[in-house]
């Protein structure tokens, strides 16, 4: 018997030993399962890193790691992200957004009624009310499925992926919103499938942005508050975790308020000086796509700079150039009533939980927009105690994805699974 323990000893010691020896001296094995962000607005992927531990959320598009999530379809061929984007003044019937507003879930008649109307391409809905777009390509009306849009989208992230690797990639870690019900996660998987990839889980984005601040590794008792403001939508959740265990105590959002109003407003701003300094309303599809693409860069710059300054060539002026100094105040003066918004559901998460503000352990924001200035000091206020902002807000959700995904395909060194405790907790909708 003292053999028997004294060779499984040795054996045992032998293989620790040839794993530290392996992680030393030999190349760490390529990610086996990549993380997918599938957003509203924008998309990316990334991969963990074993050895070091560290995720790359990896470059798409002419150096962008995010794109948007818009696809166009053409005579001549199919569009994704940024090449959709720059079209989408010229072929707006063509070019489908929002899938992941419409994948997997049921509208009535009023619905889709309702919801075209704040789109410029066509919705369609069977007798199951599942939606569908309709586009026009070579003269010829075509169906085309939310799943399908967000495969294109999920391919192209999917080729980053293998150009990065060099390799084949077929395995996929993949975010859903906390409040998707179980028709819109198999939609969500199936569209990682039309795209190639295997998905083996999906997980909430709040818990994945909560391993992205690696909050899996607290063994402690943890109430987390997950402030996510995209390009389109507001989710706040509430979160309860403990050594890699979660539990969803509260959601409440908005779905209509994002960075996509707070640009609109600037938007709106510049159109009424111009048309106050020379009489013109801008109505040209190119001179509008140039605005448009000039508020995104100014906002962007407010978010570090106290004044940025916007110059353009607009052939609605007769090809003369109109520049305007746009400060943070004046960005934020625009947007009060919008920004003060961002605070409603989390009273409301809060109210839900029959907790208060000082039960929060830890804020973690998620979302481009949670750069802006104004929306962190707004939170800072309210609890008194700084937002967690060590990740990027823009790509914690993929990092944390990438996290589980690198979890879940063995890379080394080990840590603790995320485990999603089941919860009944519906989401509020503020407006």
């Amino acid at each position: 018997m003292g053999a028997t323990f004294i060779i499984l000893g040795t054996s045992m010691l032998a293989l620790l030993l040839a794993g530290y020896f392996a992680q030393q001296y030999l190349p760490p094995p390529k990610p086996k399962i990549v993380g997918i962000d599938l957003g509203t607005t924008f998309s990316c992927v990334g991969l963990y890193h074993a050895v070091s531990g560290t995720v790359d959320v990896l470059e798409v598009q002419d150096g962008h790691r995010c794109i948007p999530s818009m696809v166009a379809f053409s005579d001549d061929g199919v569009l994704v992200g940024y090449k959709a984007m720059a079209q989408s003044e010229h072929n707006p019937q063509n070019t489908l957004y929002d899938s992941k507003r419409f994948i997997g879930k049921v509208f009535s008649k009023d619905d889709v009624k309702k919801v075209q109307k704040q789109y410029s391409f066509k919705l369609e809905a069977d007798e199951y009310g599942m939606v569908h777009y309709v586009v026009k390509v070579n003269g010829t009306d075509k169906k085309v499925l939310p799943e399908e849009v967000g495969a294109i989208i999920i391919g192209s992230l999917k080729q980053a992926a293998e150009h990065n690797l060099t390799t084949a990639v077929n395995k996929v870690i993949m975010s859903v919103p906390a409040e998707f019900d179980d028709l819109q996660r198999n939609y969500t998987k199936k569209a990682a499938s039309i795209a190639g990839l295997d998905c083996y889980r999906v997980i909430n984005e709040p818990t994945a942005a909560a391993l992205a601040y690696g909050l899996h590794k607290k063994q402690t008792l943890q109430t987390v508050l997950v402030v996510d403001l995209g390009g389109g939508t507001l989710d706040v959740s509430l979160l309860r975790s403990q050594g890699g265990m979660f539990l969803t105590q509260a959601m409440a959002g908005n779905n209509r308020l994002g960075g996509q109003d707070f640009n609109q407003r600037l938007l709106d701003f510049l159109l009424m000086l111009i048309e106050k300094r020379h009489g013109i309303r801008v109505t040209d599809k190119e001179d509008l796509q140039t605005l448009r693409l000039h508020v995104e860069e100014t906002k962007l710059r407010l978010a570090y700079e106290n004044r940025a300054e916007i110059k353009m060539n607009l052939h609605s002026l007769g090809n003369e150039n109109f520049s305007e100094v746009i400060t943070r105040m004046l960005f934020e003066e625009l947007n009060a009533d919008l920004f003060n918004k961002v605070l409603e559901p989390v009273k409301k998460v809060l109210e839900a939980a029959h907790l208060v503000k000082e039960d929060v352990d830890e804020i973690v924001l998620v979302g481009g927009s949670t750069r802006i200035p104004k929306v962190r000091s707004l939170i800072h206020i309210f609890f008194g105690k700084k937002p967690n902002t060590s990740v990027d807000p823009e790509l914690a959700v993929v990092t944390g994805v990438s996290v589980q995904a690198g979890i879940i395909g063995g890379m080394w060194p080990l840590t603790v699974s995320a485990v999603e405790l089941p919860t009944r907790v519906t989401k509020i909708h503020v407006h």
